[in-house]
């Protein structure tokens, strides 16, 4: 089965030019040793340079990818040259593509017998399996409990809280180990996550029980980890949620609202934490007077707040907002959207109910950001009202905010869905401001048709007067393109190591150009390394020689070069390494 959309000119945008080059050569060197496709999910294995191959995972519905995740160390932008060479597999070698069952299919193979054994074995030979199976058991077995009154519960909290204990143990002896990264929040979230699946599923109760068993076990044990330095900020910020929409979720009576309340403040005390987000929950409930005149309706100035606005509002009102869309309270969404000023929930809400024009009308006179016309657009798009989801992606170009780059590229490919090259063009251009790339120009030479030339001039100025780290790349690709080697040179001249070879390719194209300076600039990176002493980077700084070499011949100036290379000898003739590569290169 192919991804859907997928294409090089997908693959080119998500990747950088030195990412999609290697990946390319990956490609061809048959790197990708196995691609695996279970349902919706295709897995592939890709040597690299351990001595164990990558792992790429890519998961895709029917609108196309939906994640991409690589096990490599790549942390640039875009994605790295495995991800690269699995897609060009996936792209132009479908048939490569072993199918094979979903772990669903897999089970529906099996009777209860088998299934059982099939758990334990997979215990015995994974043994810390049997805690992610008694939680999820748990889980999965729960009712939610109807009676507000209620004061058992149908999940076992206490694996939770020896579950965070674990984690902060396993942190401490990481530390110890020497490990510097962060071996906590991640599995920590993952555990508060639990708590907030089962809000999702009405489940409030539970989902309380169970924060109240991770929260003590933090505050508890937290002590052990402090001493390393570990913040719970994350943390904190998390739970806070959580036991707010916990709340917001649960019926509870007047005697769990004070026992949840002293627990809180407890823990603040402890903990140094700030539950005010939760604590307000619990205050107002439901049944607060300010807030059931909204639901009805009736929205003052001041929308659900009496008096000074929190800095939690925002925090308090989404959950909120998810809460009433989870139960389908589908007016009573849009009034509290309304007086909180979530404009992005109110307008989009009014689209997927298909209020079409009068989202529209409201837009006109509420949005002021591009991150709310880029989602009121995309659910105009899933509504298939394609030309006003043009129209107000448009609108958004035009707007402050952070998304330009990925709202120019949607809006593009949009207009030119609709067959419209001008805004297709326009869009692109706006995109290309914030982030110049060889691709996007590549397409809008396309787009632009005889009015090149014009466009042209105008985008050149655009990336010779725009800064930003990692855009280096795209404008020396551009400019050797257009034969503009002087503008390429001053992008890489003062460039370091990490951009060795980007500078190699500007000085293999500068080399008839001005072979002064791949000469000074070659022999000043060499001599910086050979002068140092940095015998694993010798044979970069013969690469460097190479260069230089290059140039002085293409300039006529091979006496020179033997001058220079005599005095290199002389005066770094001991180093057997260095003087190896010389005789091994023909220097």
């Amino acid at each position: 089965m192919l991804i859907p959309k997928l294409s090089e000119f997908t693959i080119r945008r998500n990747a950088n030019a030195k990412s999609f080059q290697r990946g390319e050569a990956y490609y061809e060197a048959d790197a990708v040793m196995s691609l695996t496709q279970r349902g919706n999910l295709l897995q592939a294995e890709v040597e690299g340079n351990q001595a164990h191959p990558y792992q790429v995972s890519l998961s895709f519905n029917s609108g196309g990818l939906t994640s991409v995740k690589c096990t490599c160390p790549y942390d640039a932008e875009g994605w790295c040259k495995h991800i690269v060479a699995t897609m060009l597999v996936c792209m132009r070698q479908p048939e490569s593509i072993e199918e094979r069952p979903t772990l669903e299919q897999l089970l529906n193979r099996l009777d209860e017998r088998q299934t059982k054994k099939l758990l334990l074995q997979l215990v015995a030979e994974y043994p810390r399996l049997i805690e992610a199976i008694d939680r999820h058991v748990n889980w999965i077995t729960s009712t939610p409990v109807k009676q507000p009154s209620a004061k058992t519960f149908n999940i076992d909290p206490k694996p939770f809280g020896q579950k965070v204990r674990q984690i902060l143990r396993d942190a401490v002896r990481a530390w110890e180990d020497g490990y510097d990264d962060d071996p906590i929040s991640e599995e920590l979230l993952s555990v508060v996550q639990t708590a907030v699946d089962l809000s999702e599923r009405g489940d409030g109760h539970n989902a309380i029980a169970i924060l109240e068993a991770i929260t003590s076990s933090c505050v508890e044990n937290w002590d052990d980890v402090a001493d390393y330095g570990a913040d719970n900020y994350e943390i904190v910020q998390e739970l806070n949620k959580a036991w707010c929409e916990a709340i917001l979720t649960a019926e509870l009576t007047p005697e769990e609202k004070v026992d949840i309340q002293v627990n809180l403040e407890a823990w603040q005390d402890e903990w140094d934490a700030d539950f005010d987000l939760a604590s307000e929950a619990l205050r107002q409930g439901w049944d607060y007077s300010p807030l059931m005149q909204v639901l009805q309706g009736n929205i003052p100035e001041m929308g659900v707040w009496e008096e000074e606005i929190p800095d939690y509002a925002d925090d308090l009102a989404l959950i909120r907002l998810k809460i009433l869309e989870r139960q389908e309270r589908y007016q009573e969404y849009l009034y509290l959207a309304a007086a909180e000023g979530q404009t992005e929930q109110y307008l989009t809400m009014l689209g997927r109910l298909g209020r079409i024009d009068e989202a529209i009308t409201a837009a006109q006179a509420q949005m002021d950001t591009m991150e709310e016309a880029f989602a009121l657009a995309k659910t105009f798009g899933q509504q298939d009202s394609l030309a006003e989801a043009l129209d107000i992606a448009q609108i958004g170009l035009n707007l402050p905010g952070n998304c330009q780059y990925e709202l120019g590229i949607w809006t593009s490919d949009l207009a030119q869905e609709l067959g419209n090259r001008e805004a297709a063009l326009s869009a692109l251009k706006a995109a290309f401001q914030v982030k110049a790339s060889f691709v996007d120009y590549q397409k809008m030479a396309e787009l632009a048709g005889e009015n090149w030339a014009n466009i042209k001039t105008e985008l050149l100025q655009i990336i010779r007067t725009s800064g930003g780290w990692g855009r280096e790349s795209a404008k020396v690709d551009i400019f050797l393109h257009e034969g503009l080697i002087d503008d390429a040179i001053k992008i890489v001249n003062e460039l370091n190591y990490y951009h060795d070879d980007l500078v190699h390719q500007v000085m293999d194209a500068a080399i008839s150009h001005n072979p002064s300076w791949v000469i000074a600039n070659a022999c000043r990176r060499a001599e910086s390394i050979m002068d140092a002493g940095k015998a694993e980077s010798y044979d970069q700084a013969v690469q460097w020689l190479k260069k230089a070499r290059a140039a002085y011949l293409e300039s006529e100036r091979k006496a020179d070069w033997d001058s220079y290379k005599a005095k290199l000898m002389q005066q770094h003739g001991r180093k057997r390494k260095l003087m190896g590569l010389f005789k091994e290169w023909d220097m």
